[in-house]
Protein backbone atom coordinates (compact mmCIF):
# COMPACT_ATOMS: atom_id res chain seq x y z
CA UNK A 1 0.00 0.00 0.00
CA UNK A 2 2.95 2.45 1.28
CA UNK A 3 5.13 2.59 -2.03
CA UNK A 4 2.36 3.26 -4.73
CA UNK A 5 2.34 6.82 -6.32
CA UNK A 6 -0.24 9.28 -4.88
CA UNK A 7 -3.32 8.68 -7.11
CA UNK A 8 -4.29 12.11 -9.25
CA UNK A 9 -7.32 13.54 -7.46
CA UNK A 10 -10.35 12.62 -9.36
CA UNK A 11 -9.56 8.62 -9.31
CA UNK A 12 -8.53 9.45 -5.39
CA UNK A 13 -11.96 10.14 -4.69
CA UNK A 14 -13.78 7.41 -5.96
CA UNK A 15 -14.84 4.57 -3.92
CA UNK A 16 -16.31 1.75 -5.78
CA UNK A 17 -18.47 -0.71 -3.88
CA UNK A 18 -20.87 -3.72 -3.88
CA UNK A 19 -23.38 -4.11 -0.78
CA UNK A 20 -23.57 -8.00 0.35
CA UNK A 21 -26.51 -9.33 2.33
CA UNK A 22 -28.82 -12.27 2.70
CA UNK A 23 -32.09 -11.64 1.01
CA UNK A 24 -34.42 -9.16 3.38
CA UNK A 25 -31.54 -7.77 5.31
CA UNK A 26 -32.54 -4.17 3.91
CA UNK A 27 -30.11 -4.11 1.29
CA UNK A 28 -32.37 -2.62 -1.27
CA UNK A 29 -33.24 0.06 1.38
CA UNK A 30 -30.16 0.79 2.71
CA UNK A 31 -29.16 1.43 -1.12
CA UNK A 32 -32.02 3.56 -1.37
CA UNK A 33 -30.76 5.78 1.24
CA UNK A 34 -27.51 6.39 -0.08
CA UNK A 35 -28.77 7.49 -2.81
CA UNK A 36 -31.08 10.00 -1.09
CA UNK A 37 -28.02 11.38 0.72
CA UNK A 38 -26.21 11.65 -2.56
CA UNK A 39 -29.01 13.59 -4.05
CA UNK A 40 -29.44 10.99 -6.52
CA UNK A 41 -33.54 10.87 -5.71
CA UNK A 42 -35.62 13.48 -4.10
CA UNK A 43 -37.58 10.94 -2.04
CA UNK A 44 -36.60 7.53 -0.64
CA UNK A 45 -39.55 5.35 -1.67
CA UNK A 46 -40.43 2.03 -0.07
CA UNK A 47 -39.61 -1.12 -2.11
CA UNK A 48 -43.77 -2.21 -1.88
CA UNK A 49 -44.73 1.03 -2.26
CA UNK A 50 -48.12 2.14 -3.87
CA UNK A 51 -47.39 3.30 -7.34
CA UNK A 52 -44.70 2.73 -9.66
CA UNK A 53 -43.93 6.74 -8.85
CA UNK A 54 -42.19 5.18 -6.22
CA UNK A 55 -40.62 1.69 -6.77
CA UNK A 56 -37.20 1.03 -5.57
CA UNK A 57 -34.78 2.93 -7.66
CA UNK A 58 -31.97 0.61 -7.85
CA UNK A 59 -34.45 -2.87 -8.51
CA UNK A 60 -35.51 -2.36 -12.43
CA UNK A 61 -37.27 -5.85 -13.78
CA UNK A 62 -40.52 -6.50 -13.42
CA UNK A 63 -40.01 -9.72 -11.20
CA UNK A 64 -37.81 -7.78 -8.89
CA UNK A 65 -40.64 -5.41 -8.49
CA UNK A 66 -43.01 -7.86 -7.62
CA UNK A 67 -41.30 -9.69 -5.01
CA UNK A 68 -38.96 -7.12 -3.85
CA UNK A 69 -35.79 -8.28 -4.47
CA UNK A 70 -33.00 -7.60 -6.05
CA UNK A 71 -32.36 -10.30 -9.11
CA UNK A 72 -29.67 -8.11 -11.60
CA UNK A 73 -26.77 -6.38 -10.32
CA UNK A 74 -26.77 -3.01 -11.57
CA UNK A 75 -24.60 -0.24 -10.64
CA UNK A 76 -25.26 3.58 -9.43
CA UNK A 77 -23.20 6.50 -9.34
CA UNK A 78 -23.29 9.68 -7.03
CA UNK A 79 -21.46 12.31 -5.57
CA UNK A 80 -21.13 12.50 -1.62
CA UNK A 81 -19.36 14.94 0.74
CA UNK A 82 -16.47 15.18 -2.09
CA UNK A 83 -16.35 11.89 -3.23
CA UNK A 84 -17.70 9.68 -6.38
CA UNK A 85 -19.08 6.92 -5.23
CA UNK A 86 -19.54 3.66 -7.71
CA UNK A 87 -22.63 1.30 -6.09
CA UNK A 88 -22.66 -1.86 -7.38
CA UNK A 89 -26.18 -3.44 -6.32
CA UNK A 90 -25.71 -7.35 -5.45
CA UNK A 91 -28.41 -9.92 -5.97
CA UNK A 92 -29.15 -11.03 -2.74
CA UNK A 93 -30.75 -14.24 -3.41
CA UNK A 94 -28.79 -17.32 -3.36
CA UNK A 95 -29.88 -18.53 -7.02
CA UNK A 96 -28.18 -15.33 -8.52
CA UNK A 97 -24.61 -16.00 -6.84
CA UNK A 98 -22.60 -16.33 -10.37
CA UNK A 99 -23.67 -12.59 -11.01
CA UNK A 100 -22.70 -11.81 -7.37
CA UNK A 101 -19.16 -13.33 -8.01
CA UNK A 102 -18.75 -11.46 -11.02
CA UNK A 103 -19.91 -8.59 -9.42
CA UNK A 104 -17.59 -8.60 -6.49
CA UNK A 105 -14.64 -8.70 -9.08
CA UNK A 106 -15.52 -4.93 -10.19
CA UNK A 107 -15.36 -3.45 -7.00
CA UNK A 108 -12.65 -2.81 -4.81
CA UNK A 109 -14.63 -3.04 -1.11
CA UNK A 110 -18.15 -4.46 0.18
CA UNK A 111 -20.86 -3.37 2.48
CA UNK A 112 -21.90 -6.28 4.39
CA UNK A 113 -25.40 -5.78 5.90
CA UNK A 114 -26.91 -8.14 8.50
CA UNK A 115 -30.10 -8.14 10.31
CA UNK A 116 -29.81 -7.62 14.32
CA UNK A 117 -32.08 -10.01 15.21
CA UNK A 118 -30.37 -12.40 12.50
CA UNK A 119 -27.16 -12.50 12.84
CA UNK A 120 -24.71 -13.82 10.06
CA UNK A 121 -27.00 -15.80 8.00
CA UNK A 122 -25.94 -18.38 5.53
CA UNK A 123 -26.17 -16.27 2.30
CA UNK A 124 -24.10 -13.89 3.75
CA UNK A 125 -21.22 -16.33 4.81
CA UNK A 126 -21.67 -17.64 0.93
CA UNK A 127 -20.55 -13.78 -0.27
CA UNK A 128 -18.17 -13.22 2.52
CA UNK A 129 -15.86 -15.75 1.79
CA UNK A 130 -15.93 -14.46 -1.99
CA UNK A 131 -14.71 -11.23 -0.41
CA UNK A 132 -12.46 -13.05 1.45
CA UNK A 133 -11.12 -14.65 -1.65
CA UNK A 134 -10.31 -11.56 -3.55
CA UNK A 135 -8.91 -9.52 0.20
CA UNK A 136 -11.94 -6.87 -0.08
CA UNK A 137 -12.33 -4.94 2.56
CA UNK A 138 -15.28 -5.14 4.34
CA UNK A 139 -17.28 -2.49 6.17
CA UNK A 140 -20.34 -3.68 7.96
CA UNK A 141 -23.89 -2.46 8.57
CA UNK A 142 -26.16 -4.06 11.40
CA UNK A 143 -29.79 -2.94 10.12
CA UNK A 144 -33.30 -2.79 12.21
CA UNK A 145 -31.41 -2.01 15.24
CA UNK A 146 -35.32 -0.73 16.46
CA UNK A 147 -36.91 -3.96 15.97
CA UNK A 148 -35.87 -6.40 18.76
CA UNK A 149 -32.76 -7.18 18.03
CA UNK A 150 -29.97 -9.54 19.79
CA UNK A 151 -27.41 -8.54 22.31
CA UNK A 152 -24.74 -6.53 20.80
CA UNK A 153 -21.72 -8.13 21.76
CA UNK A 154 -23.52 -11.32 20.84
CA UNK A 155 -23.76 -10.08 17.30
CA UNK A 156 -20.44 -8.89 17.23
CA UNK A 157 -19.20 -12.26 18.65
CA UNK A 158 -20.91 -13.85 15.99
CA UNK A 159 -19.50 -12.22 13.16
CA UNK A 160 -16.00 -12.53 14.53
CA UNK A 161 -16.32 -16.21 15.16
CA UNK A 162 -18.39 -17.61 11.78
CA UNK A 163 -16.18 -15.35 9.73
CA UNK A 164 -13.07 -15.35 11.31
CA UNK A 165 -12.53 -11.28 11.18
CA UNK A 166 -11.56 -8.80 13.78
CA UNK A 167 -14.59 -6.63 14.51
CA UNK A 168 -14.32 -2.78 15.31
CA UNK A 169 -17.63 -1.03 16.34
CA UNK A 170 -17.48 2.55 14.77
CA UNK A 171 -20.59 3.12 16.59
CA UNK A 172 -22.64 1.54 19.73
CA UNK A 173 -26.12 0.91 19.94
CA UNK A 174 -28.34 3.02 22.51
CA UNK A 175 -31.26 0.97 23.36
CA UNK A 176 -32.90 -1.69 20.85
CA UNK A 177 -36.14 -2.13 19.79
CA UNK A 178 -38.74 0.20 20.62
CA UNK A 179 -36.20 1.60 23.09
CA UNK A 180 -33.40 2.63 20.43
CA UNK A 181 -33.34 6.02 20.34
CA UNK A 182 -29.45 6.18 18.56
CA UNK A 183 -26.05 5.56 18.58
CA UNK A 184 -22.70 6.75 19.89
CA UNK A 185 -20.22 6.99 17.37
CA UNK A 186 -16.86 5.35 19.14
CA UNK A 187 -14.63 7.05 16.30
CA UNK A 188 -15.48 10.79 16.57
CA UNK A 189 -17.25 10.75 20.39
CA UNK A 190 -20.82 12.16 19.08
CA UNK A 191 -24.57 11.69 19.82
CA UNK A 192 -26.26 10.62 17.08
CA UNK A 193 -29.83 10.04 17.66
CA UNK A 194 -32.30 9.14 15.57
CA UNK A 195 -35.23 11.50 14.49
CA UNK A 196 -38.36 8.77 14.36
CA UNK A 197 -40.98 11.26 13.35
CA UNK A 198 -39.64 12.12 9.44
CA UNK A 199 -37.91 9.59 7.98
CA UNK A 200 -36.64 11.25 5.13
CA UNK A 201 -34.96 13.48 7.13
CA UNK A 202 -31.64 13.31 9.05
CA UNK A 203 -31.85 13.45 12.57
CA UNK A 204 -29.24 15.50 14.56
CA UNK A 205 -26.07 14.85 15.85
CA UNK A 206 -24.20 16.04 18.78
CA UNK A 207 -20.31 16.47 19.60
CA UNK A 208 -19.33 15.04 23.14
CA UNK A 209 -16.30 15.38 24.83
CA UNK A 210 -16.53 11.47 25.37
CA UNK A 211 -19.08 9.23 27.39
CA UNK A 212 -18.14 11.58 30.96
CA UNK A 213 -19.84 14.87 29.51
CA UNK A 214 -22.74 16.10 31.01
CA UNK A 215 -24.55 16.80 28.40
CA UNK A 216 -25.43 13.63 27.72
CA UNK A 217 -27.91 13.36 30.25
CA UNK A 218 -30.05 15.53 28.32
CA UNK A 219 -30.31 13.65 25.44
CA UNK A 220 -30.45 10.00 26.89
CA UNK A 221 -32.68 8.89 29.47
CA UNK A 222 -30.79 7.46 32.89
CA UNK A 223 -30.97 3.82 32.56
CA UNK A 224 -29.86 3.83 28.77
CA UNK A 225 -27.34 5.83 29.60
CA UNK A 226 -25.60 4.18 32.46
CA UNK A 227 -25.93 0.52 30.32
CA UNK A 228 -24.37 3.10 27.09
CA UNK A 229 -21.29 3.88 29.67
CA UNK A 230 -20.72 0.28 31.38
CA UNK A 231 -20.82 -1.07 27.49
CA UNK A 232 -18.59 1.12 25.51
CA UNK A 233 -16.27 0.92 28.53
CA UNK A 234 -16.36 -3.19 28.33
CA UNK A 235 -15.96 -2.54 24.63
CA UNK A 236 -13.22 -0.72 23.96
CA UNK A 237 -11.83 -3.28 26.26
CA UNK A 238 -12.33 -6.44 24.74
CA UNK A 239 -12.81 -5.58 21.21
CA UNK A 240 -9.74 -4.49 18.72
CA UNK A 241 -9.68 -0.78 18.29
CA UNK A 242 -10.08 -0.13 14.74
CA UNK A 243 -6.71 0.01 12.50
CA UNK A 244 -7.01 1.33 9.05
CA UNK A 245 -4.09 -0.80 7.79
CA UNK A 246 -5.80 -3.89 9.05
CA UNK A 247 -9.24 -3.29 7.38
CA UNK A 248 -7.66 -2.15 3.84
CA UNK A 249 -5.59 -5.97 4.01
CA UNK A 250 -9.14 -7.56 4.82
CA UNK A 251 -8.58 -8.40 8.24
CA UNK A 252 -10.72 -6.30 10.30
CA UNK A 253 -14.35 -4.93 9.84
CA UNK A 254 -15.31 -1.53 11.80
CA UNK A 255 -19.21 -2.49 12.78
CA UNK A 256 -22.24 0.94 12.09
CA UNK A 257 -25.17 0.22 13.73
CA UNK A 258 -28.68 1.82 12.56
CA UNK A 259 -31.81 1.37 10.75
CA UNK A 260 -31.93 1.77 7.20
CA UNK A 261 -35.70 2.57 6.68
CA UNK A 262 -35.51 5.15 9.13
CA UNK A 263 -32.43 6.51 7.72
CA UNK A 264 -30.54 5.96 10.85
CA UNK A 265 -26.85 5.04 10.92
CA UNK A 266 -26.70 5.54 7.39
CA UNK A 267 -24.76 8.78 6.93
CA UNK A 268 -21.95 7.46 9.12
CA UNK A 269 -21.87 4.17 7.34
CA UNK A 270 -21.36 6.44 3.90
CA UNK A 271 -19.04 9.24 5.89
CA UNK A 272 -16.74 5.44 6.78
CA UNK A 273 -16.50 4.59 3.51
CA UNK A 274 -15.29 8.14 2.21
CA UNK A 275 -12.92 8.30 5.29
CA UNK A 276 -11.61 4.91 5.02
CA UNK A 277 -12.53 2.96 2.71
CA UNK A 278 -9.61 2.32 -0.51
CA UNK A 279 -9.80 4.22 -3.56
CA UNK A 280 -9.53 2.50 -7.00
CA UNK A 281 -7.11 -0.63 -6.78
CA UNK A 282 -4.30 -2.19 -9.17
CA UNK A 283 -6.53 -5.00 -11.14
CA UNK A 284 -5.17 -8.31 -12.49
CA UNK A 285 -4.36 -9.28 -15.92
CA UNK A 286 -2.56 -12.40 -17.65
CA UNK A 287 0.86 -10.42 -17.52
CA UNK A 288 1.44 -7.83 -15.60
CA UNK A 289 -0.88 -5.44 -12.57
CA UNK A 290 -2.90 -2.69 -14.04
CA UNK A 291 -2.77 0.35 -11.91
CA UNK A 292 -5.36 2.86 -11.64
CA UNK A 293 -3.06 6.09 -12.50
CA UNK A 294 -1.45 4.23 -15.71
CA UNK A 295 -2.25 6.80 -18.52
CA UNK A 296 -3.90 4.35 -20.65
CA UNK A 297 -7.12 3.29 -20.86
CA UNK A 298 -8.16 0.10 -19.84
CA UNK A 299 -11.16 -1.55 -18.48
CA UNK A 300 -13.24 -5.03 -18.35
CA UNK A 301 -16.35 -6.15 -19.13
CA UNK A 302 -18.16 -7.63 -15.92
CA UNK A 303 -21.85 -7.58 -16.48
CA UNK A 304 -23.79 -7.30 -19.63
CA UNK A 305 -27.66 -6.70 -19.24
CA UNK A 306 -29.92 -7.38 -21.98
CA UNK A 307 -33.00 -4.97 -23.01
CA UNK A 308 -32.83 -3.16 -19.81
CA UNK A 309 -35.14 -0.80 -22.26
CA UNK A 310 -37.08 -3.45 -23.73
CA UNK A 311 -38.41 -0.55 -26.35
CA UNK A 312 -35.14 -0.98 -27.95
CA UNK A 313 -33.36 -4.17 -27.21
CA UNK A 314 -30.25 -2.64 -26.39
CA UNK A 315 -27.60 -4.50 -23.94
CA UNK A 316 -25.21 -3.11 -22.15
CA UNK A 317 -21.79 -3.87 -20.99
CA UNK A 318 -21.01 -3.04 -17.64
CA UNK A 319 -17.33 -1.91 -17.82
CA UNK A 320 -15.38 -1.59 -14.61
CA UNK A 321 -12.54 1.13 -15.48
CA UNK A 322 -9.04 -0.19 -14.32
CA UNK A 323 -6.78 3.00 -15.71
CA UNK A 324 -6.65 6.27 -17.19
CA UNK A 325 -9.65 9.12 -17.72
CA UNK A 326 -11.46 8.00 -20.28
CA UNK A 327 -13.52 10.66 -22.84
CA UNK A 328 -16.12 10.11 -24.91
CA UNK A 329 -15.97 8.81 -28.26
CA UNK A 330 -12.31 7.24 -27.58
CA UNK A 331 -11.43 4.40 -29.71
CA UNK A 332 -10.32 1.97 -27.70
CA UNK A 333 -9.57 -1.79 -28.68
CA UNK A 334 -11.59 -4.81 -27.96
CA UNK A 335 -9.13 -7.04 -27.28
CA UNK A 336 -10.90 -10.99 -27.93
CA UNK A 337 -11.65 -9.23 -31.82
CA UNK A 338 -8.59 -7.30 -32.13
CA UNK A 339 -11.03 -4.77 -33.19
CA UNK A 340 -11.24 -1.23 -32.53
CA UNK A 341 -14.44 0.07 -30.88
CA UNK A 342 -15.44 3.76 -30.88
CA UNK A 343 -17.45 4.43 -27.65
CA UNK A 344 -19.32 7.08 -28.80
CA UNK A 345 -22.17 6.58 -25.78
CA UNK A 346 -21.11 5.54 -22.93
CA UNK A 347 -23.94 5.95 -20.35
CA UNK A 348 -23.57 6.62 -16.51
CA UNK A 349 -26.06 5.17 -14.04
CA UNK A 350 -27.27 7.91 -11.55
CA UNK A 351 -30.14 5.46 -9.64
CA UNK A 352 -33.14 5.12 -12.33
CA UNK A 353 -31.58 7.55 -14.96
CA UNK A 354 -29.40 6.90 -17.32
CA UNK A 355 -27.07 9.81 -18.36
CA UNK A 356 -24.35 10.29 -21.55
CA UNK A 357 -20.56 9.92 -19.78
CA UNK A 358 -18.73 12.60 -21.08
CA UNK A 359 -15.85 11.46 -18.98
CA UNK A 360 -14.85 8.61 -16.37
CA UNK A 361 -11.76 7.82 -14.29
CA UNK A 362 -10.45 4.63 -13.17
CA UNK A 363 -12.83 2.89 -10.35
CA UNK A 364 -16.01 4.16 -12.43
CA UNK A 365 -18.57 1.99 -14.23
CA UNK A 366 -19.75 2.75 -17.54
CA UNK A 367 -22.09 1.00 -19.30
CA UNK A 368 -21.22 0.92 -23.05
CA UNK A 369 -24.82 0.25 -25.24
CA UNK A 370 -23.96 -2.68 -27.82
CA UNK A 371 -25.72 -4.93 -30.17
CA UNK A 372 -23.73 -8.40 -28.47
CA UNK A 373 -19.88 -7.23 -29.59
CA UNK A 374 -19.16 -7.32 -25.92
CA UNK A 375 -19.50 -10.08 -23.65
CA UNK A 376 -18.32 -10.65 -20.04
CA UNK A 377 -14.55 -10.75 -19.41
CA UNK A 378 -13.71 -8.64 -22.59
CA UNK A 379 -10.92 -6.05 -22.18
CA UNK A 380 -10.77 -2.93 -23.81
CA UNK A 381 -8.06 -1.13 -24.16
CA UNK A 382 -5.82 1.50 -26.20
CA UNK A 383 -4.19 -1.03 -28.01
CA UNK A 384 -2.41 -3.43 -25.30
CA UNK A 385 -3.48 -7.12 -26.08
CA UNK A 386 -4.99 -7.45 -21.88
CA UNK A 387 -6.14 -10.10 -20.44
CA UNK A 388 -8.08 -9.81 -17.38
CA UNK A 389 -8.22 -12.80 -15.25
CA UNK A 390 -10.34 -13.73 -12.04
CA UNK A 391 -13.67 -13.18 -14.00
CA UNK A 392 -15.11 -17.18 -13.40
CA UNK A 393 -17.82 -19.60 -15.09
CA UNK A 394 -19.35 -21.72 -13.32
CA UNK A 395 -21.06 -25.13 -14.38
CA UNK A 396 -24.84 -25.07 -13.62
CA UNK A 397 -26.15 -27.15 -10.62
CA UNK A 398 -29.50 -27.53 -11.90
CA UNK A 399 -30.51 -28.15 -15.96
CA UNK A 400 -33.91 -28.85 -17.61
CA UNK A 401 -34.77 -28.73 -21.62
CA UNK A 402 -36.84 -25.81 -22.92
CA UNK A 403 -39.63 -25.86 -25.92
CA UNK A 404 -41.70 -22.55 -26.96
CA UNK A 405 -45.39 -23.34 -26.16
CA UNK A 406 -45.48 -22.12 -30.07
CA UNK A 407 -43.39 -24.85 -32.24
CA UNK A 408 -43.46 -21.78 -35.07
CA UNK A 409 -41.28 -19.59 -33.02
CA UNK A 410 -38.43 -21.97 -32.22
CA UNK A 411 -36.05 -19.74 -33.87
CA UNK A 412 -37.08 -16.40 -32.13
CA UNK A 413 -36.15 -19.05 -29.03
CA UNK A 414 -32.66 -19.64 -30.06
CA UNK A 415 -32.11 -15.79 -30.42
CA UNK A 416 -33.40 -15.18 -27.14
CA UNK A 417 -31.76 -18.33 -25.34
CA UNK A 418 -28.29 -16.95 -27.24
CA UNK A 419 -28.72 -13.51 -25.27
CA UNK A 420 -29.50 -14.43 -21.82
CA UNK A 421 -26.00 -16.77 -22.30
CA UNK A 422 -23.88 -13.94 -23.59
CA UNK A 423 -25.71 -11.72 -20.40
CA UNK A 424 -24.37 -14.46 -18.22
CA UNK A 425 -27.85 -15.34 -17.17
CA UNK A 426 -28.05 -18.57 -17.66
CA UNK A 427 -25.81 -21.41 -19.84
CA UNK A 428 -27.31 -22.56 -22.82
CA UNK A 429 -26.53 -25.91 -24.37
CA UNK A 430 -27.01 -27.22 -27.84
CA UNK A 431 -26.92 -31.25 -27.57
CA UNK A 432 -25.12 -32.62 -30.67
CA UNK A 433 -28.53 -35.14 -31.06
CA UNK A 434 -31.85 -34.26 -31.40
CA UNK A 435 -33.53 -30.95 -31.25
CA UNK A 436 -34.19 -27.74 -28.57
CA UNK A 437 -31.97 -26.77 -25.48
CA UNK A 438 -30.63 -27.75 -22.44
CA UNK A 439 -30.29 -24.70 -19.94
CA UNK A 440 -28.41 -24.48 -16.82
CA UNK A 441 -28.98 -22.47 -13.86
CA UNK A 442 -27.58 -22.46 -10.44
CA UNK A 443 -30.46 -21.71 -8.65
CA UNK A 444 -34.11 -22.67 -9.07
CA UNK A 445 -35.42 -19.58 -9.34
CA UNK A 446 -33.41 -18.70 -11.91
CA UNK A 447 -35.80 -20.89 -14.33
CA UNK A 448 -39.03 -18.58 -13.66
CA UNK A 449 -37.01 -15.61 -13.90
CA UNK A 450 -35.55 -16.79 -17.49
CA UNK A 451 -39.36 -17.80 -18.59
CA UNK A 452 -40.55 -14.35 -17.19
CA UNK A 453 -38.15 -12.33 -18.95
CA UNK A 454 -38.73 -14.97 -22.56
CA UNK A 455 -42.18 -13.78 -22.37
CA UNK A 456 -41.95 -10.16 -21.79
CA UNK A 457 -39.16 -9.21 -23.40
CA UNK A 458 -39.41 -11.07 -26.75
CA UNK A 459 -43.15 -12.05 -26.30
CA UNK A 460 -42.67 -16.13 -26.58
CA UNK A 461 -44.20 -18.49 -23.87
CA UNK A 462 -42.10 -21.01 -22.75
CA UNK A 463 -42.04 -24.41 -21.02
CA UNK A 464 -39.46 -26.00 -19.40
CA UNK A 465 -38.98 -29.41 -18.69
CA UNK A 466 -37.05 -31.92 -16.74
CA UNK A 467 -34.08 -33.04 -18.40
CA UNK A 468 -32.59 -36.37 -18.92
CA UNK A 469 -29.38 -34.73 -17.65
CA UNK A 470 -28.11 -33.61 -14.40
CA UNK A 471 -24.75 -31.94 -14.54
CA UNK A 472 -22.19 -30.36 -17.16
CA UNK A 473 -18.69 -30.26 -17.39
CA UNK A 474 -16.53 -28.16 -20.22
CA UNK A 475 -14.48 -30.80 -21.67
CA UNK A 476 -10.21 -29.16 -22.25
CA UNK A 477 -7.62 -31.35 -24.05
CA UNK A 478 -5.35 -32.23 -27.03
CA UNK A 479 -8.10 -31.05 -29.95
CA UNK A 480 -7.36 -34.88 -31.68
CA UNK A 481 -8.34 -36.56 -28.18
CA UNK A 482 -10.74 -34.23 -27.40
CA UNK A 483 -12.37 -34.85 -31.24
CA UNK A 484 -12.07 -38.45 -30.63
CA UNK A 485 -13.82 -38.51 -27.33
CA UNK A 486 -16.37 -36.49 -28.78
CA UNK A 487 -17.65 -38.85 -31.56
CA UNK A 488 -17.63 -41.68 -29.04
CA UNK A 489 -20.00 -39.70 -26.93
CA UNK A 490 -22.46 -37.94 -29.04
CA UNK A 491 -25.31 -38.68 -26.85
CA UNK A 492 -23.87 -36.57 -24.10
CA UNK A 493 -22.27 -34.18 -25.62
CA UNK A 494 -23.24 -29.98 -25.90
CA UNK A 495 -21.63 -26.91 -27.16
CA UNK A 496 -22.01 -23.64 -25.05
CA UNK A 497 -22.80 -20.44 -26.72
CA UNK A 498 -19.09 -19.63 -27.23
CA UNK A 499 -18.64 -23.40 -29.52
CA UNK A 500 -16.63 -24.74 -26.46
CA UNK A 501 -17.30 -28.66 -25.81
CA UNK A 502 -19.61 -29.69 -22.63
CA UNK A 503 -20.09 -33.22 -21.55
CA UNK A 504 -23.59 -33.18 -20.07
CA UNK A 505 -24.22 -36.69 -17.49
CA UNK A 506 -26.58 -37.85 -14.85
CA UNK A 507 -23.98 -39.22 -12.86
CA UNK A 508 -20.77 -38.58 -10.83
CA UNK A 509 -19.54 -41.93 -11.92
CA UNK A 510 -19.63 -40.66 -15.44
CA UNK A 511 -17.41 -37.92 -14.75
CA UNK A 512 -14.93 -39.95 -12.67
CA UNK A 513 -15.06 -42.85 -16.14
CA UNK A 514 -14.18 -39.81 -18.50
CA UNK A 515 -11.34 -39.07 -15.82
CA UNK A 516 -9.88 -42.90 -15.74
CA UNK A 517 -10.31 -43.72 -18.85
CA UNK A 518 -9.01 -40.86 -20.91
CA UNK A 519 -6.43 -39.36 -19.01
CA UNK A 520 -5.73 -36.42 -21.19
CA UNK A 521 -9.13 -34.91 -21.33
CA UNK A 522 -10.08 -32.41 -18.23
CA UNK A 523 -13.66 -32.39 -17.06
CA UNK A 524 -14.04 -28.99 -15.38
CA UNK A 525 -16.61 -27.27 -13.44
CA UNK A 526 -15.34 -23.59 -13.94
CA UNK A 527 -14.44 -21.72 -17.66
CA UNK A 528 -12.41 -18.71 -17.22
CA UNK A 529 -14.03 -15.76 -19.11
CA UNK A 530 -11.12 -15.62 -20.70
CA UNK A 531 -10.80 -13.72 -24.44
Amino acid sequence: MTNRPDLPPEIARRRTFAIISHPDAGKTTLTEKFLLYGGAIQMAGQVRAKGEARRTRSDFMKMEQERGISVSASAMSFDFDGYRFNLVDTPGHSDFSEDTYRTLTAVDAAIMVIDGAKGVESQTRKLFEVCRLRDLPILTFCNKMDRESRDTFEIIDEIQENLAIDVAPASWPIGVGRDFIGCYDMLHDRLELMDRADRNKVAESVKMEGLDDPRLADHVPADLLSTLRDEVEMARELLPAFDRKSFLEGHMTPIWFGSAINSFGVRELMKGISAYGPPPQPQNAADREIAPEEKAVTGFVFKVQANMDPKHRDRVAFVRLASGHFERGMKLTHVRSKKPMAVTNPVLFLAADRELADEAWAGDIIGIPNHGQLRIGDALTEGEALRFIGIPSFAPELLQSVRATDPMKAKHLEKALMQFAEEGAAKVFKPMIGSGFIVGVVGALQFEVLASRIEIEYGIPVRFEASQFTSARWVAGPKDKVEAFVNANKGHIAQDHDGDMVYLTRLQWDIDRVSRDHPDLRLTATKEMMV
